[in-house]
């Protein structure tokens, strides 16, 4: 009889433990993990991407996997956000600090880079041009290394800073400066007579 009972007190307490186990929530595990890129440099200046990594896979990359002429999130997942905590100049467009979205159309010759003010979005589904603040184009660079996953990274200059995106074998670099601080008036006021 105690048998029979420590069997059954046994299988009552495992299907409690399965049930408790069954109900927790795992976190959700993705394909194109989130990374962030950052770089702090002289003076306070503060950079940092947040992205959605893809891999290659063996995949062909650009021209297939991600298409020539068409927009792109730059990454997987919720669009590319870009955050200055100073005024910069890219593209040769004075930019407040803030947070943008990155997007990018790349092209074989040349990627046309967009910085654009709607933040939070999924993929570039919900895009609206009219929201762009910055657009220009860059040349596309070979690299010496081949990366197995789209990677975003920082490189700092005397002025300011690169902003390399690479995958697989191609490497896009963007030119970043620090905007000049110097007042936009150089007309000194005029002493009132009293």
């Amino acid at each position: 009889m105690r048998t029979y009972l420590l069997i059954v007190v046994f299988l009552f307490f495992s299907k409690s433990v399965l049930a408790v186990n069954d109900s927790i929530v795992k976190p959700q595990v993705r394909n194109s993990p989130i990374l962030i890129a950052n770089l702090l440099m002289a003076n306070n200046n503060y950079v940092k991407c947040t992205y959605g990594q893809p891999l290659k896979k063996g995949r062909e990359v650009f021209g297939s996997l991600v298409p020539f002429g068409k927009l792109w999130r730059t990454g997987a997942n919720e669009a590319t956000e870009i955050t200055f905590t100073n005024d910069i100049v890219i593209g040769g467009t004075s930019l407040e600090a803030g947070t943008y979205t990155l997007f990018t159309i790349p092209n074989q010759d040349s990627w046309t880079i967009i910085i654009n003010s709607v933040l939070g979005q999924w993929g570039d589904f919900t895009y609206d041009a009219s929201k762009n603040i910055v657009v220009f184009q860059v040349p596309v660079l070979k690299n010496h290394e081949i990366y197995e996953g789209f990677t975003i990274q920082f490189d700092e200059k005397t002025a300011g800073f690169d902003m390399n995106l690479l995958w697989d074998s191609t490497k896009i670099q963007i030119p970043v400066q620090f905007a000049d601080k110097k007042p936009t008036s150089t007309k000194k006021k005029k002493k009132r007579k009293s």
